[in-house]
């Protein structure tokens, strides 16, 4: 996994939060290699990715890149199938799945967050397995999807995040079901 810390509005430990998102991954079932980068950028670069991929104006709290590829693929790297007396035969199993980008934007996060996760520090951690959660399929265009996929955020996050239920200002911002907040 890569991590970067590319702007300064906001103090991050970003080792934390690399830990929360290999932990999502391995509960969400990533065995082996993973390549994914998870990037915390300034207000203007967000805006500017959120304009040139989905054709938004301004700045926005995350945006997840995944692979486009049907099915996530190991990647082989050039040469790997090529044998010879200094190399042992390539292992299929051990090859990194090259998942996706992921980037959040910690200025953005911080001032929905009362009104949306609830704290500082929930915020980054949905928006970090939010979009973990994009990059490994899930989507919220339709509303049977969105249930799916708020109901994961809140498992994983009471799971590695909080240790236990989520609180009470989290759930009722994201019920399960949205047509029926809590």
């Amino acid at each position: 996994m890569f991590v970067a810390d590319e702007q300064t509005a906001v103090d991050l430990d970003t080792r934390r939060w690399a830990r929360l998102a290999e932990q999502v991954l391995v509960a969400e079932g990533v065995r082996g290699n993973a390549e994914l980068s998870l990037l915390f950028v300034e207000e203007e670069d967000i805006a500017e990715l959120n304009l040139q991929f989905l054709g938004k104006g301004g700045p926005t709290d995350v945006l997840a890149f995944p692979i486009d590829a049907d099915e996530i693929a190991p990647s082989v790297p050039p040469m790997a199938d090529k044998s010879g007396p200094d190399r042992s035969p390539l292992d299929r199993e051990d090859l990194p799945l090259l998942l996706g980008d992921i980037v959040v934007c910690p200025a953005v996060a911080l001032r929905q967050a009362p009104s949306h996760a609830g704290t500082d520090d929930d915020e980054i951690a949905l928006l970090i397995v939010h979009g973990l959660l994009h990059v490994l399929g899930h989507d919220h265009a339709e509303a049977d999807e969105t249930a799916v996929m708020r109901t994961r955020e809140r498992e994983l996050l009471e799971e590695l995040h909080w240790n236990g239920p989520a609180p009470a200002a989290f759930r009722q911002e994201h019920p399960a079901d949205p047509e029926d907040p809590e």
